[in-house]
């Protein structure tokens, strides 16, 4: 009989887990500022036994290395970063820090990670191969995995692919949400700066009017993205800030647009973009200013592979039973830094459902936002069969 059917979770660590979980709520961290969060982690790993280290200043990479010699690789991935939120949710171990909240699940994130870590470690002398566990921070502020991925958390050895998970309050409780192809969006952030001719509002004719132009050039974006981009395929142009004008009576000699640009593959990306710039230069040569846009490429799109989600929802199935599995009707256009990872080996990113009732269910990101705990060790399970069933296929 294979380890993969084998070994059994010991719940006694649950209890444990669920500790650290409510320490890791009560002490949120932002983006790259999660060095107690760090701390928390290196000193339970410590306290197991198993060996860590850092990378990219607050992030854990665990490697576990199986008794019987080298085969497969595997990544497991979980973020440990928190949100600019004032928490709301009325736990009794909510955030400490003013103004910052785990509102996006990573403090399970991480404790699932961190329940895998401990039973892979467990049965390591049962199985050949290599399981990497990476607790990555700065998932939030976009580009941390890519700072890891570029630092080496993919190579020595080479990994040969990845799987994320993320807790869903969209489907019910210890279920599990899988989809093959694409399953978050791009998301790019663009600035645009137009600059016009200020001048007095009596006499406009002798200005140019920059909110004006700001004016024609939103209502061309969505021009952009209802006329010149494929129907079939998604897109979202969004202008989330504007700033411009200094009085009522005074024509805006410049206006700064902010907003975000998401998308599911890489041609219809770069395709907007082109087009994105384009348009918006045009526009504002057209009306007498000027427009300098500045173009952030974020996060790529995750799409998961088929053979990596095929080896995931079987495992999950023997996990939660098969009738447990859902297949996601449709793609998030929300983001995930995972896209990194997801773009430089096979991977896979998948649901984790933890409604437990339509009316207790807050969605992420929300400042009364949460997850009932029981749904660590479910997860944790999940991790460990996969990795387990992903390093016996070597065999």
């Amino acid at each position: 009989m294979s380890i993969g059917t084998e070994w059994t979770w010991d719940s006694a660590i649950d209890e444990h887990l669920y500790a650290i979980r409510r320490q890791l709520h009560q002490h949120p961290e932002l983006s790259f500022s999660e060095h107690e969060t760090c701390a928390t982690i290196v000193r339970t790993l410590e306290e197991w036994g198993i060996p860590s280290k850092i990378m990219c200043e607050t992030g854990v990479v665990v490697d576990i290395h199986g008794g019987l010699g080298t085969g497969r690789t595997i990544a497991l991935r979980a973020d440990i970063d928190a949100l600019p939120i004032e928490e709301k949710s009325g736990v009794p171990f909510a955030s400490q820090n003013p103004g910052v909240m785990h509102a996006c699940g990573h403090d399970g994130h991480t404790t699932i990670l961190l329940g895998a870590v401990y039973h892979l470690w467990q049965h390591r002398d049962r199985f050949r191969g290599m399981v990497r566990c990476i607790f990555q921070p700065g998932e939030e502020a976009d580009g941390a995995a890519q700072n890891m991925i570029e630092a080496g958390v993919l190579a020595e050895p080479t990994i040969e692919a990845a799987v994320a998970l993320h807790l869903w309050p969209h489907l019910p409780f210890g279920t599990v949400g899988v989809r093959e192809g694409s399953v978050t969006a791009s998301c790019d952030d663009f600035s645009i700066r137009i600059t016009g001719k200020g001048g007095h509002s009596a006499r406009p004719h002798q200005a140019v009017d920059a909110i004006a132009i700001a004016a024609e050039v939103i209502r061309a974006l969505q021009y952009l993205r209802v006329k010149m981009s494929n129907p079939v395929e998604p897109l979202v142009i969004h202008v989330g800030k504007i700033n411009g004008g200094v009085a009522s009576n005074v024509v805006a000699d410049a206006v700064t647009l902010d907003g975000t640009i998401r998308s599911l593959t890489e041609e219809v990306r770069l395709d907007c973009k082109r087009k994105f710039i384009e348009l918006v230069e045009g526009i504002a040569r057209q009306y007498g200013g000027e427009a300098n846009v500045l173009y952030h490429d974020g996060n790529p799109a995750v799409n998961n592979d088929a053979r990596v989600l095929h080896r995931l929802a079987q495992s999950a199935g023997q996990v939660i039973g098969e009738a447990n599995l859902h297949t996601l009707p449709h793609p998030s256009m929300g983001a995930d830094d995972f896209g990194y990872f997801a773009k430089a080996v096979p991977s896979t990113y998948f649901r984790l459902g933890i409604r437990q009732s339509e009316k207790d269910s807050f969605d992420l990101h929300h400042p009364q936002f949460y997850f009932d705990e029981a749904i660590i060790p479910i997860g944790g399970k999940i991790f460990t069969q996969f990795a387990l069933n992903w390093l016996e296929e070597g065999e």
